[in-house]
């Protein structure tokens, strides 16, 4: 099995075999939160107005939505998962639009299968992919909306990386060096209610769930199960 690393928008574009795209400040923090919830599933769409055209289409969805790390208009939620934490989710349908994760994932055009990365599930994707055993394994970093590298994802592809290969990590190290990271300055910092200390924690919460969330084509559109 094969690792590559990659990186941004391009990196997405460039992935093949299982790519794994990696968003951990927050997105696929907040889609794991919402599967552990009970969502039924999740549409990642890259464009925010379709994002909203399919919420007037379909008003019983529920709209995950930011740009700049800040909720969209309109939005029922923003992209925090301290504001998921609390909520029932069972049997909804959540449409989910964001300025790197969700990016990463419509742009996966050549990889033979797409599945989210984070470090709250980061041993199920371990152990789905040491089972699948495909010949690629591409970790895509999406860092700061698809354009400019963070530390958070760099960490999660080098933490996943080592793991397949028998290798341990420290995460409390790991941990320790993202406190001091600058993708991580909005979360202690008081004025930016979009991002609340909380989700610290909660995207740093590693192995807090079981489970895998693959992307797959429906209908013309991308859409994130549990399995």
């Amino acid at each position: 099995m094969k690792t590559e690393i990659h990186h941004l928008i391009e990196g997405a574009r460039a992935a093949t075999g299982v790519a794994v795209i990696i968003d951990v400040f927050r997105a696929f923090s907040v889609a794991c939160y919402a599967f552990g919830n009970g969502a039924a599933r999740m549409i990642p769409v890259g464009d925010a107005e379709t994002a909203y055209r399919l919420k007037r289409e379909n008003p019983a969805f529920l709209l995950i939505g930011e740009r700049g790390g800040k909720k969209l208009p309109g939005c029922d939620f923003g992209n925090s998962p301290a504001e998921i934490e609390p909520l029932d989710l069972r049997g909804k349908t959540i449409l989910h639009t964001t300025s790197a994760g969700t990016q990463g994932i419509v742009n996966a055009v050549q990889a033979d299968e797409v599945i989210t990365g984070s470090f709250v599930n980061a041993g199920a994707i371990v152990a789905y992919l040491r089972a699948r055993t495909p010949d690629v394994v591409s970790l895509v970093c999406m860092g700061e909306s698809g354009r400019s590298a963070s530390d958070e994802d760099t960490l999660c592809a080098e933490y996943l990386r080592a793991a397949l290969n028998g290798v341990p990590a420290d995460f409390e190290a790991i941990r320790a060096r993202l406190r001091r990271a600058p993708s991580a300055r909005k979360f202690f910092n008081p004025s930016a209610t979009w991002a609340p200390e909380r989700d610290f924690a909660l995207c740093l919460s590693l192995d807090r769930f079981d489970f895998v969330l693959r992307a797959e084509r429906e209908k013309g559109m991308w859409v994130l199960r549990k399995v």
